[in-house]
């Protein structure tokens, strides 16, 4: 069950993130969908008719929280796509994940860009355990 809560914080010329959740999962998931918030002032118009596979793994969480956005980052850039749904699985040890992304081709007539995100920083970044839960934050350079 969906139950992860994002907020936006500004950071000099960057964006913040702040993202909370129930688990790995559901963080990984509701950072994805932050991100494309921010890109996108109407993610819910996103067609989710391609999907993808994305595998992923790191260090530690939080460098494969970032590398996770910088992947998605990526895909936007290179191939012109869009994202609006996001299936994450993320191992118990919180180093690598495995995910479906679904989306569409950027469609400028359709979909209202917002931000340019450029990256996901590890400037301040943080992932924490709190109580039952997580707690991120990162930085959006935008």
């Amino acid at each position: 069950m969906k139950m992860g809560q994002a907020e936006t914080f500004d950071h000099t010329a960057d964006l913040g993130l702040r993202l909370r959740a129930t688990d790995l999962a559901d963080l990984f998931q509701t950072a994805a969908e932050a991100l494309f918030d921010v890109m996108i002032a109407n993610r819910e118009d996103v067609r989710q008719v391609e999907s993808e596979r994305v595998s992923l793994a790191s260090d530690t969480p939080e460098s494969l929280l970032i590398d996770w956005l910088n992947e998605l980052i990526y895909l936007v850039e290179a191939e012109h796509r869009i994202f609006g749904g996001f299936e994450v699985r993320v191992a118990e040890d919180g180093r690598s994940l495995e995910a479906t992304i679904r989306g569409e081709p950027l469609d400028s007539s359709r979909h209202v860009l917002d931000h340019e995100v450029k990256a996901a920083t590890y400037h301040g970044a943080r992932l924490d355990r709190v109580g039952p839960g997580y707690l991120a934050e990162l930085i959006l350079d935008i």
